[in-house]
């Protein structure tokens, strides 16, 4: 989802489709390089299954975008063209930014923010208010609501972590035994019980 947001996002940026706007179509052309890259090395050294998953969903942000692209170059003109590649930028910058809202959850509910890093959330915080900032300063509304609203996200996970941070996962408390059972982390160590079986006498020969 973030290789496509960066791709629509660069494409947005372009001249003939927005004026003014070369800044954003530099960064998340960058953006797009970095994330193809990192999604290549992830399919070359991912299980076969996994590899066909991943092969089929970056197929499917490829059409996706070159539909936004083909259709915005020969269908659309001046405002329209802009109109149309904002908005599919824009409904992409926001389901980017809301992909995190499931980890939240499970941050509510298991009162840990194990899989929430707090600098991917700092950066998410940051990223989101710098092009808020910027779009509100250039009257780009295309710019400025997916990036306020990964703003409030962002914000949103820095809260979450700082009333979490301390807590540890209850799942701790439970750790895997050598034969597969489970065993209570806060449980004293098996002991063994004195038994009150005599022991034979030994006789002298």
């Amino acid at each position: 989802m973030t290789l496509l947001n960066c791709l629509l996002s660069a494409w947005y940026g372009l001249p003939f489709v927005s004026k003014n706007n070369l800044l954003v179509s530099t960064i998340n052309g960058t953006g797009a390089g970095i994330e193809t890259i990192y999604v290549l090395i992830f399919i070359f050294y991912a299980p076969q299954t996994e590899k066909a998953r991943i092969l089929g969903l970056f197929a499917c942000v490829l059409t996706v975008f070159s539909a936004v692209a083909l259709i915005s170059l020969f269908a659309l003109h001046g405002n329209g063209r802009k109109l149309f590649c904002g908005l599919a930028a824009t409904i992409f910058s926001i389901i980017m930014y809301a992909s995190p809202l499931s980890i939240m959850r499970l941050v509510i509910k298991t009162k840990s923010v194990e899989f929430m890093p707090f600098f991917l959330s700092l950066f998410v915080f940051l990223c989101g208010t710098s092009w808020f900032v910027y779009g509100l300063l250039g009257r780009d509304a295309f710019v400025a609501i997916p990036n306020g609203f990964g703003c409030g996200l962002g914000f949103m996970q820095l809260i979450l972590y700082s009333i979490y941070r301390n807590n540890k996962r209850s799942g701790e408390a439970k750790k895997p035994t050598a034969n597969g059972t489970v065993e209570m982390g806060a449980e004293k160590p098996h002991q063994e019980k004195p038994t009150n079986a005599k022991l034979p006498h030994l006789e002298h020969v």
